[in-house]
């Protein structure tokens, strides 16, 4: 005669046994558990880094002073968790690392947690505005976190910026700084370069000796333009002269300057027309990514009297 099948509630694991104690089970209720934690304090060791964290750089100086102030104050606000989906009597923290961190050197034995339910995707959106709103990440941490939401999760960049609550210049702005040298990177890591400079950066010439030039003369992000700019003039690259038209638009008809600024006008932006025999190109000048989105925006909607 075969053995009785073994009754699942029969399993248990040391520490389930532990907790299962507090609510008369025989296995832990985790999630029962998560309830009654919920907005109370759990032991530091119960809580590790999560996976999503956007943030790789913590300043020592900072996290010392916001020790001694736990010290003198307590933790005002409850570290955001999950359930570690491994490890079960653990949590995977989504938003307050600083302040767990803070917690160890302030020398406390627990900290105050909120438990929610959250998908990866939620939990890296969620980390990521957090420290975003907070200011707490560099110019590159940022733009990884952007690059990683759009390749783990498929979100374009309108839809990223909606989700973290920045505009879509912003967040490809801030993308393109990936494009940069690693020493360049470290510049922006450490605060030596603001991303203002970086942009600046991106098309220039040599652009690590510029930015050491910058770095090491401290110099603005319009100076940094400006040696930008000598530099393209010393190589050749320079545009023709303010109130000098090129060659190809000397010569223009009167039609086609009359269409020229009725363009210019209807997009608010500098619209030239190129003519190359029977063809030719219609150029649209732009200065910055919400202009051309304006421009996106307009090509996209019906066509209306003024196109036909």
């Amino acid at each position: 005669m075969s053995a009785p099948a073994e009754d699942p509630k029969a399993r248990r694991s040391n520490l389930g046994r532990g907790i299962a104690s507090l609510f008369g089970e025989e296995q832990a209720d985790y999630a029962a558990i998560d309830k009654v934690r919920a907005g109370k304090s759990v032991p530091v060791e119960f809580l590790h880094p999560g996976r999503f964290q956007p943030r790789r750089v913590f300043d020592e100086a900072e996290l010392s002073s916001l020790a001694e102030s736990i010290k003198e104050k307590g933790i005002l606000q409850p570290i955001l968790v999950r359930r570690d989906a491994d490890r079960p009597e653990a949590y995977e923290i989504i938003a307050g690392e600083r302040r767990w961190r803070a917690a160890q050197l302030a020398q406390l034995h627990e900290v105050p947690i909120i438990v929610r339910e959250l998908t990866d995707r939620d939990a890296l959106e969620i980390a990521l505005v957090e420290n975003l709103q907070r200011k707490d990440l560099n110019a590159i941490e940022e733009a990884e976190a952007y690059q990683r939401l759009m390749e783990e999760f498929k979100h374009t960049q309108e839809e990223l910026a909606k989700a973290v609550g920045k505009s879509r210049s912003h967040v490809a702005n801030t993308l393109r700084l990936l494009s940069l040298t690693p020493k360049i990177k470290s510049f922006l890591i450490d605060g030596s370069l603001q991303p203002g400079h970086a942009r600046v950066l991106i098309n220039a010439r040599e652009p690590e000796k510029l930015a050491v030039e910058i770095v090491t003369r401290n110099l603005s992000v319009r100076d940094a333009e400006r040696l930008a700019q000598l530099a393209r003039e010393a190589d050749g690259k320079t545009s023709p002269r303010r109130g000098r038209p090129p060659k190809s638009q000397a010569h223009k008809d009167a039609d086609t300057l009359a269409l020229e600024r009725d363009l210019s006008n209807l997009l608010g932006l500098k619209v030239a027309i190129m003519i190359s025999g029977t063809g030719g190109e219609l150029r649209i000048h732009y200065k910055t990514l919400e202009q051309l989105d304006d421009v996106l925006r307009r090509l996209k909607k019906p066509v209306g009297p003024l196109d036909n």
